[in-house]
């Protein structure tokens, strides 16, 4: 039987790159989970379910966590999201403090639960963003300390971060994707889509998202706000 894996799928472009990896490259048993954690872009939950149905995943759960309590980002405060300008590589205002570490430790539960000894996620270093919590050093940290605060460490399993994205720029992973079959018009990246669901086409994500969909001399299939 295949390795079973859990994948964290917001059903953006990269996440969902990911699970594609883990399903279609690499044979495992995928479970999926998102988080509905305050977030501006909660649209992003639907293109999550449209996701984890077209690449098979065993099951999809959707957890309530809310970093709006919490505050301190554009993502989940009252803070405008940045827009017609990619930052510099500092930590920018649409960082959610801590928010990987929150979500892979829910992810680490639920691989106990279903029997999982991967956590995938489509973390990213190449590409513009500096958040701290996509760095290679705190996924392997990360990987450690989930293996040794974890029933199934203590029995002498190991849970693995995997993070096949994490040093591939935004046009690679586009193709990985591409030659994986994947339909990239079932995900979202904006993070301040309007009431339709419409991407801005201003925000740093959708920047990136648009940049690296032309560099390759594509259309991006998502349907942008028409100003």
């Amino acid at each position: 039987m295949s390795a079973a894996a859990v994948v964290l799928l917001s059903g953006g472009l990269d996440s969902s790159t990911a699970l594609a990896w883990a399903t279609r490259r690499q044979g495992w048993r995928c479970h999926t989970i998102a988080f509905d954690y305050g977030q501006r872009h909660r649209i992003e939950l639907a293109a999550a379910v449209r996701v984890a149905d077209a690449l098979g995943s065993l099951s999809h759960r959707v957890i309530k966590v809310d970093l709006a309590a919490i505050g301190g980002s554009a993502l989940t405060a009252d803070i405008a999201v940045p827009k017609d300008a990619l930052g510099e590589a500092t930590i920018p205002i649409t960082y959610v403090p801590a928010r990987n570490l929150i979500f892979l430790s829910l992810a680490a539960a639920l691989a106990e639960t279903v029997g999982a000894t991967r956590l995938v996620i489509g973390a990213n270093v190449v590409d513009y963003s500096g958040y701290p919590d996509c760095r290679p050093e705190f996924l392997d940290a990360f990987a450690r300390a989930a293996t040794l605060g974890t029933k199934m460490g203590v029995e002498g399993g190991r849970l693995v971060v995997e993070a096949p994205l994490v040093r591939m720029t935004k046009p690679e992973i586009i193709c990985l994707g591409l030659e994986l079959g994947f339909d990239y018009s079932l995900t979202h990246s904006c993070y301040d889509p309007d009431a339709a669901g419409a991407a801005c086409g201003r925000c740093d994500s959708c920047l990136i998202r648009q940049r690296a969909f032309a560099d390759l001399g594509l259309a991006d299939p998502v349907r942008y706000r028409v100003l």
